[in-house]
């Protein structure tokens, strides 16, 4: 039985390690690639390792391509959206969770059943909305579309309901308003998911593609998605420039989630031991 059990253990280890090593290997060679001398991530036979690194692309993107500007953009854009994104629907959902109004369970019905409309879908009528508001080729018009999702919001509303109906009673009692319980009580309660719905959103805005592309029409104002495709288009065959510009974007994302892995993972396991 034991020689069973420490059988199934060490395949299952093993599974979970091809896994992960069929995960990184594209990883890891976009980012050998991208320290690739010109032309040598495309000899044949292909490959793995740079004979000589270099930064030399890097240094291109950066001084030739002048991408310090996309960054900027995708930087400011993306950390506007989760900020306020957070801050929309945490208030969403604790209100959804906890504050009783007329209509609120129909409220929340009809935002659910909104899930299944694809994003795409939307798009026009909110493209055609902002046009006469005056709002294309903006950084308002391309923030309007993430200050606030549905999902988040549901995100929030399941978590907060896991906050005692009498620790907020209790608070109230004590003379503290609701914009008081919020920010003292159901903030640092709800801080595992917030950090989830950030990462999630940050994430997202980040990597978007299709509506920075729809809204703006100044180059100046690309985000880096939108630049980095227009890269491709002119430097299609270097194969390491557009490696080391594929690093660039990635890059920032991973940061962000190893510097508040710990904090994504809490929300993970709690989430899961709830009932």
């Amino acid at each position: 039985m034991m020689l069973r059990r420490a059988a199934t253990t060490v395949l299952v280890h093993g599974v979970l390690v091809l896994g992960a090593a069929l995960t990184l290997a594209p990883l890891l060679w976009m980012v050998s690639a991208s320290l690739m001398p010109a032309g040598e991530a495309t000899a044949a036979p292909p490959r793995l390792w740079p004979s000589v690194p270099t930064l030399a692309h890097y240094e291109s993107l950066f001084t030739r391509l002048n991408v310090w500007r996309y960054v900027a953009n995708s930087t400011l854009l993306a950390t506007v959206v989760t900020l306020v994104s957070v801050t929309l629907n945490s208030m969403a959902g604790y209100a959804f969770a906890k504050l009783r109004f007329a209509g609120r369970e129909r409220i929340f019905r009809g935002l659910l059943a909104s899930l299944v409309i694809p994003g795409q879908v939307s798009m026009l009528p909110l493209f055609l909305l902002l046009k006469q508001l005056g709002l294309i080729n903006t950084y308002w018009g391309v923030l309007v579309a993430g200050l606030a999702s549905i999902f988040g919001i549901f995100l929030v509303r399941q978590y907060a309901q896991s906050i005692p109906d009498s620790l907020l009673d209790a608070a109230r009692i004590d003379g503290a308003r609701e914009f008081r319980l919020y920010w003292s009580i159901v903030l640092p309660v709800c801080r595992p998911v917030l950090v989830t719905l950030a990462i999630i959103t940050f994430l997202g805005s980040w990597n978007d593609f299709l509506w920075p592309l729809i809204v703006l029409t100044d180059q100046d104002m690309y985000t880096l998605p939108v630049a980095l495709a227009n890269l491709l288009g002119e430097h299609v065959q270097d194969t390491e420039l557009m490696m080391a510009s594929a690093v660039l974007t990635v890059l920032p994302v991973v940061v962000v989630f190893l510097v508040l892995q710990r904090h994504y993972i809490a929300g993970i396991v709690s989430g899961a031991l709830k009932e």
